[in-house]
């Protein structure tokens, strides 16, 4: 498996090398390759920025979203198959090592099996509000960790402004998956209008709690929204300190082994959209009828693939 991907990468450079040379200014993604050059135009007078960043890596993944040597899965359910829910969210690798560099105003990075993480959203916009925590770099483990979660007010679909709460924990560990989703159980949490994220989650079998603060100002970002398009509507920071920890869950309800207490100071933090007057304390509550139907295993690729006009655009 090393020397194909070995190959691979070494045949992605020579791509690479061709995308220079016929691109000014852009870049290209895939799985396992990232470069591209991009330049200040003027208009982010909101963020302290640079000239130009220029950078070209490889990425040799860990995790996707799913136990290590099984079928991945959709990080929203077999549902985001289909243009119901907005926005659309996978993430593609929760945790790999990436070598490279990246230029920062011409000052050259280099760095080997740095860590690394890709996720995807598409559709028309973010949530109303939203909040996201993301980390693959742990003290205190025996194996790999890569935590990812997040959680938003949502519309539904309809005619109607009708909204939910919906959120979700992934967690890899030593080749495990522990997914912690709305259909298979319920998620809580607190969440500052910046510096502060506390969500717990339990299904069937573990329990999971996640606290993570930061004292580093963030950083604005764009984001698609509703009402004005790409905005300046989040903030972000990777300077977070975070505690993990997953417990095995006893009969009863509580808490039984502690399996995972884990603690990292470079999470990576999001709050966005609002209005974030105050602490936002919310739970997850879906309809019985959407739990079950979350729940039964569709293989959405196979249905595509008996009849793939009915395909939607992207998938």
């Amino acid at each position: 498996m090393t020397s194909i991907y070995a190959n691979t990468v070494m045949n992605l450079r020579t791509f690479g090398e061709e995308f220079n040379r016929k691109v000014l200014e852009g870049f290209q993604v895939s799985p396992l390759w990232h470069q591209g050059f991009i330049r200040d135009d003027g208009r982010t007078s909101y963020a302290r920025t640079v000239k130009t960043a220029r950078w070209e890596y490889s990425t040799r993944p860990t995790y996707g979203w799913g136990d290590v040597g099984s079928k991945q899965k959709s990080t929203a359910g077999w549902l985001a198959a289909f243009p119901i829910f907005e926005p659309h969210w996978q993430i593609c690798m929760a945790g790999g090592l990436s070598t490279g560099w990246i230029e920062w105003d011409g000052e050259r990075f280099e760095f080997q099996d740095a860590p690394s993480y890709s996720e995807k959203n598409w559709g028309g916009a973010f949530p109303r509000k939203w909040f996201w925590a993301q980390c693959n770099v742990f003290e205190g483990a025996s194996g790999e960790v890569a935590l990812t979660a997040g959680g938003g007010l949502r519309q539904l679909p309809g005619l109607t402004e009708t909204f939910e709460n919906a959120a979700l924990i992934g967690v890899h560990y030593d080749g495990i998956f522990y997914e912690f989703v709305p259909w298979n159980g319920v998620l809580s949490w607190e969440i500052a209008p910046w510096g502060y994220w506390c969500i717990a989650a339990e299904n069937e079998t573990h329990m999971v709690e996640l606290e993570a603060t930061t004292n580093d100002p963030g950083t604005t970002l764009r984001a698609p929204t509703i009402e004005a398009g790409l905005a300046p509507a989040c903030k972000d920071t990777c300077f977070g300190n975070l505690r993990l920890q997953i417990w095995e869950k006893k009969y009863g309800g509580t808490k039984g082994k502690l399996i995972l207490d884990v603690k990292s100071d470079m999470a990576a933090l999001e709050v966005g959209g609002g209005p974030w007057f105050n602490t936002w304390k919310g739970k997850t509550t879906t309809p019985e009828v959407l739990k079950t139907a979350l729940q039964v295993p569709v293989d959405v690729e196979g249905i595509f693939g008996l009849a793939p006009f009915f395909k939607p655009p992207g998938l």
